[in-house]
């Protein structure tokens, strides 16, 4: 149940939607539903992200009808309450609950979607779905022809035109409200415990699968019941698979480790990436890379500020890795050359960064409706996180770079005057991992 504070803000939110919308839309939001792990175990529930922005109910099997201009903009079709079910498995909320507890001006049974959904559309000829596992999709055309194939001949008919309801709710998640930076930076606040922890258990012979325990077990002191994604801890070799997550390998004196994880904070994720030794103590080679990387996130930290257009991040971090590259003779030529034609890229592999909120890799525009780069606002909140990769088998690159690769990535919210690191308290330079490594501060 959500408190009356709670239910204003999802209410305002469903309210600045529809205010974009035509007068006679319906809405349609369809919630996942619960999924089978094996036999009768199911998967932990999650449920959809957009769903979940605009109506906070967390449980499995929903739709959500929104309507402007109507004394119910808001009917929650739901599980019925269920004495048998709930002995077995959760609570639910249930009809009463919905609207007592979600602030939904009707609720239903779900069985009764298809019957009552006629009434609920009645002469509105916009609708607006949101259904991402497709779940209805093969009721569409009979929703969108209903109203003109059961009228009378002589009767008014509604020739209905179906949008996505997407690109609304999407465009307002790219800017967080003041509850929705609070979870954010609870989130980050135990990722950096979460990094601190690992940082202090790495060593020769412990194993990744081990290290993935102990991020679990550090971000659950801190109220985080999961992961943002797949935690990606990649010792020596692994680190140049960009989303590896087998944690099959034991950690070996003389690697580097790559550490990629974010812990979850009712239904938001921080994503925070180091990169450190295993024994404790970066080699010269090591050193070399993890600073340079460095160096080109702070370079691109230092320029974030509102009014700033998306693509000149990106740009910033690889002139400083170029750069970095020619220095320690990893690529040769002129800087000129080397940016003009990319020749970092086969090194360099991704973008520098990405939206973070409800998703990991959030949702929402990285244009204007003109097809510009969008500019930077207040309360935005995205990574950054340049990165260099030498596989083993890379033979462009001498030896002593080879096996290695090295990630970076902090968290960052545009404020009015620039910008803040959410995640800085994670150790991020060469003493402070060393530091804390060695000797536990």
């Amino acid at each position: 149940m959500l408190s009356s504070e709670k239910q204003a803000l999802y209410r305002l939110r469903r309210e600045q939607l529809l205010a974009q919308l035509e007068p006679d839309a319906v809405v349609i939001l369809v919630g996942n539903r619960q999924q089978v792990r094996n036999k009768n175990i199911h998967y932990a529930f999650r449920q959809d992200h957009d769903f979940y922005y605009l109506t906070g109910y967390a449980e499995p099997d929903a739709v959500a009808i929104l309507r402007p201009e109507c004394d119910a903009p808001f009917v929650l079709f739901n599980q019925p309450k269920d004495a048998h079910q709930e002995v077995w498995f959760a609570q639910r909320t249930g009809q009463v609950g919905a609207v007592e507890g979600y602030g939904a001006n009707l609720a239903y049974d779900i069985a009764e979607l298809e019957q009552r959904l006629p009434e609920l559309m009645g002469q509105r000829a916009h609708l607006y779905l949101a259904d991402e596992l497709g779940r209805f999709s093969h009721r569409l055309v009979d929703w969108l022809a209903q109203q003109r194939r059961s009228v009378k001949f002589d009767q008014p008919k509604i020739f209905r035109h179906l949008h996505s309801v997407l690109p609304y709710i999407h465009a307002s998640r790219v800017i967080k409200d003041s509850h929705e930076l609070a979870l954010l930076r609870q989130a980050v606040h135990a990722s950096v415990a979460g990094h601190k922890r690992l940082m202090q258990v790495a060593a020769p012979g412990v194993t990744e699968l081990q290290l993935h325990g102990e991020f679990l077990a550090e971000i659950a002191r801190h109220g985080c019941n999961d992961v943002g994604y797949g935690n990606i801890i990649a010792t020596g070799n692994n680190a140049c698979c960009l989303h590896y997550e087998a944690y099959r390998s034991t950690l070996q004196d003389g690697e580097l480790l790559l550490l990629d994880a974010g812990g979850d904070y009712q239904y938001y994720t921080a994503d925070i990436t180091r990169t450190i030794p295993v024994n404790g103590k970066f080699s010269g080679p090591q050193r070399d890379l993890y600073q340079l990387v460095l160096a080109s996130l702070d370079a691109a930290i230092a320029i974030v500020r509102p009014g700033l257009g998306w693509q000149h991040i990106y740009p910033t971090a690889m002139r400083v890795l170029a750069e970095g590259m020619l220095d320690l003779g990893i690529l040769s030529g002129s800087l000129d050359e080397v940016l003009e034609q990319q020749l970092y890229a086969p090194f360099t592999l991704h973008k520098t960064g990405h939206w973070l909120g409800l998703d990991v890799h959030d949702v929402g525009p990285y244009h204007d409706d003109a097809g510009n780069w969008r500019t930077l606002q207040s309360n935005m909140l995205f990574t950054i996180e340049p990165g260099l990769y030498f596989p083993k088998d890379c033979s462009a690159v001498a030896p002593q770079w080879r096996g290695m690769g090295v990630r970076v990535e902090d968290d960052i919210l545009v404020t009015p005057q620039g910008c803040e690191n959410l995640s800085a308290g994670a150790p991020r330079t060469v003493e402070q991992i060393e530091s804390l490594m060695q000797n536990g501060v």
